[in-house]
C-alpha cells in the first residue's frame, strides 16, 4: 500500500509511520477484503449504509471499507450513518464534524429511543437488548429511505465468538452473528465485514489513528453480566493457550452436521450403510 499524501484517503492522514502500525493496517485491510469476498458481499454499483456508533470498531470498519473503495477493490457507494438515540451527554457534534472533515458522505439522524428504553426496561436490567432492536429498526428504515441494499455493521471476530458461546450456554442453540444475512422483511442484506478482524486490532488501530472515540456507556447501562463472563472466559483461555481465539473461530467455519445431533440438518433416520455385510 502506498502512503504518499496524494495517494491516501483523508481517514488515513497522520497515520503512524512505524512498521508495527503498517503491518496492523495491512492485516485489517486484508482480513476485511477476505471476508467481503469470501461471503459474497459485493454487488457492483450497490449502496451500503455503514453504521457508526463512534466506537473503535465502527471507526475501523469505516476506514477499512474506505481504503478498499479508494483502491478500487470495493465497487460500492458508501453512506456513513450515525443514529443519535438521545443518550444523556451524547456528544452530538463529534461524528458529524469528523465525517465532514474526512469528506465521507453521511447521514446523522436523531431518534429518541433512549426514553422508550428507559420507560420499558425494569429497574436494574440492562438497556442493551431493547436499545439494539430499536436501533436496528431505525437503521433499516434509513437504509430504505437512502436506497441502500445493505446495512453494514462493525461486529468483529470476538463479537462473533462471544455471541456463539452466549447462545451455547444460555440460548440452547449453536448459532452466532453471521457475516452476511437477509433481514426478516427480505429487502436488505446485513453485512459484517470485520468478521475476521480481532477486537484487539480494532482497538490498536483506532487509538493509533487518534479517532474521536465515543464511549458506549453514556446511558449508564452496561452489556449483560452473561456476556462479560463469556468474554472473561475466552480471555482466560487465550492467556493460557495463545491462539485459542483463532482456533475457536476456525471451528465456526468447519461445522459437520453429521457429527452433531440436529436431525433437521442431517437425516439420521434415513442414514444407510452403502456396503452392508451379510452376517
Amino acid at each position: 500500500m502506498l502512503d504518499q499524501q496524494s495517494e491516501i484517503h483523508a481517514l488515513f492522514e497522520g497515520a503512524p509511520s512505524t512498521t508495527e502500525f503498517k503491518k496492523l493496517r495491512k492485516r485489517i485491510i486484508r482480513q476485511t477484503r477476505e471476508a467481503v469476498e469470501q461471503y459474497g458481499m459485493i454487488e457492483r454499483g450497490a449502496k451500503w449504509l455503514v453504521c457508526l456508533s463512534g466506537g473503535k470498531d465502527s471507526y475501523t470498519l469505516l476506514a477499512a471499507l474506505t481504503e478498499l473503495q479508494w483502491r478500487g477493490l470495493l465497487p460500492v457507494e458508501i453512506l456513513a450513518c450515525n443514529l443519535d438515540q438521545g443518550q444523556p451527554n451524547f456528544p452530538a457534534t463529534v461524528l458529524p464534524e469528523f465525517l465532514e472533515k474526512m469528506g465521507v458522505p453521511n447521514r446523522v439522524e436523531f431518534e429518541d429511543t433512549y426514553s422508550i428504553v428507559k420507560d420499558k426496561v425494569p429497574t436494574g436490567r440492562t438497556y442493551c437488548a431493547m436499545c439494539s432492536r430499536l436501533r436496528r429498526g431505525n437503521l433499516y428504515r434509513i437504509a430504505r429511505e437512502e436506497g441502500c441494499s445493505a446495512v453494514v455493521l462493525g461486529h468483529h471476530r470476538d463479537d462473533i465468538l462471544e455471541t456463539f458461546f452466549m447462545n451455547l450456554f444460555h440460548g440452547g442453540r449453536l448459532a452466532t452473528m453471521p457475516p452476511k444475512l437477509v433481514n426478516d422483511e427480505g429487502d436488505l442484506f446485513v453485512y459484517r465485514p470485520l468478521a475476521h478482524v480481532a477486537e484487539a486490532d480494532c482497538e490498536k488501530f483506532a487509538n493509533a489513528m487518534n479517532y474521536p472515540i465515543i464511549p458506549c456507556d453514556l446511558c449508564g447501562s452496561q452489556d449483560g453480566l452473561q456476556r462479560q463472563q463469556v468474554k472473561q472466559m475466552i480471555d482466560q483461555w487465550e492467556q493460557n493457550s495463545p491462539g485459542r481465539r483463532q482456533v475457536l473461530f476456525k471451528s465456526l467455519t468447519n461445522a459437520r452436521p453429521s457429527h452433531l445431533l440436529d436431525e433437521k440438518l442431517f437425516d439420521f433416520a434415513g442414514l444407510t450403510r452403502p456396503n452392508p455385510k451379510t452376517p
